[in-house]
């Protein structure tokens, strides 16, 4: 029985490396596009922001200090905050003197049948309409959705639209790279990127012939058109996983063409210090992506279980029975898997050691989804600043 786990584990991973849209390159990321003094499309930034007076310096700014020569502007919308966040903005965009790019818009009370995130989002968007047309301007032909706390390089906006243009997409997404400073950081971030690549193969995501569909909603660009085809924000207002849903909205209409990639051209400045935040984070939204699913939930643990974990009890206890057979099996697949993870640890420039650790990560990973199950069981799933959703 020993043997047979350890020799189907190890299958499943020559099946993942040959055959699951080589999911652990690195290859998929936003290349820099040279200047340009051609007029480029009309694009127009909103901001969700709940208490992020401390980042807003420098990610408000970094969007204010963008080289895009077509026109730009920006709509904040403070959600409820209490911390001076509309202030913060106001005081950034008038110490760099572009306050004629920024917008501020007071969020109104919160729905029934919306999450906070994306009632912020359609406000912004029905405000930047209502403000252009009111000076007579036409609407933006791109929107970019962008989180408070994330910063971008001058160059960021202009390769993202040039991305947008030359491939015809509907909308561009890069996953930022997010902040790995801490121990912990170091130690699990890497590995989130790396399982969302594996549940959501970039080249899969890109392919129009593929129904794969996913998103990183710190940095989407979406086409005018596409957000109109689809209904608007409010198609997907429920969504916690907001970002998926709407790429696989976009993908099912129309031409289906969207992009996702990795990119060092943004990045996210959210701490996450201890150990305690990232398990937060992840516990917050892992059942949501199981659909609520008791069976997808077991399905889940076993399936981490015999593609993680198998592999290092097969060679520990092989080494212990003096089963030569068991070493090799789950040596090999170690061995594999550790290789399959490199090149992400590689793009975090994070130690080489970190890829040999992937079981125990993994297993740190399946503990949080099952956090998360019983979270939500609790009533206290969902929950980001201050807010609890349930479905």
């Amino acid at each position: 029985m020993e043997v047979s786990l350890a020799v189907l584990s190890l299958l499943v991973w020559i099946g993942l490396l040959g055959w699951r849209g080589q999911f652990w390159q690195t290859d998929q990321q936003l290349r820099i596009v040279p200047a340009t003094n051609e007029k480029l499309p009309s694009v127009c930034a909103v901001i969700p922001a709940r208490n992020e007076a401390d980042l807003l310096p420098i990610t408000l700014g970094s969007l204010l200090k963008q080289d895009y020569p077509g026109f730009f502007t920006i709509f904040l919308v403070d959600d409820g905050s209490t911390d001076k966040t509309a202030e913060i903005a106001k005081q950034t965009a008038e110490s760099m003197q572009k306050e004629n790019l920024l917008h501020i818009i007071t969020a109104k009370p919160l729905p029934a049948g919306w999450t906070g995130k994306l009632w912020a989002i359609e406000q912004g968007l029905q405000k930047a309409v209502e403000t252009l047309q009111a000076n007579f301007l036409p609407e933006p032909d791109y929107f970019l959705l962008t989180d408070a706390d994330i910063a971008h390089d001058p160059t960021n906006l202009r390769c993202l639209v040039a991305k947008a243009r030359q491939e015809d997409l509907d909308l561009v997404s890069v996953m930022v790279r997010l902040r790995c400073e801490s121990f912990w950081e170091k130690f699990l971030i890497p590995a989130f990127v790396f399982f969302f690549q594996k549940l959501y193969p970039f080249r899969w995501v890109n392919n129009p012939n593929k129904s794969t569909a996913a998103a990183a909603g710190g940095c989407i660009l979406i086409r005018k058109e596409a957000l109109r085809r689809i209904g608007g924000i409010q198609v997907i207002k429920q969504a916690l996983i907001d970002d998926c849903a709407l790429a696989r909205a976009v993908k099912s209409s129309g031409s289906g063409r969207i992009w996702l990639g990795l990119s060092s051209l943004a990045c996210s400045l959210r701490p996450y210090f201890s150990l305690a935040k990232i398990w937060d984070m992840v516990a917050r939204s892992a059942f949501t992506q199981l659909n609520y699913s008791p069976l997808l939930l077991a399905a889940t643990v076993a399936g981490m279980t015999l593609v993680y974990i198998i592999p290092i009890v097969s060679l520990i206890l092989g080494g212990l029975t003096g089963n030569w057979l068991l070493v090799t099996t789950g040596l090999t697949t170690w061995l594999l898997m550790s290789l399959a993870y490199l090149p992400t640890i590689r793009f975090y420039q994070c130690s080489v050691w970190l890829a040999a650790c992937l079981p125990v990560i993994a297993f740190m990973y399946t503990l949080m989804t099952l956090d998360s199950a019983v979270r939500h069981w609790q009533g206290r799933g969902g929950a980001w600043k201050g807010r609890v959703y349930q479905v």
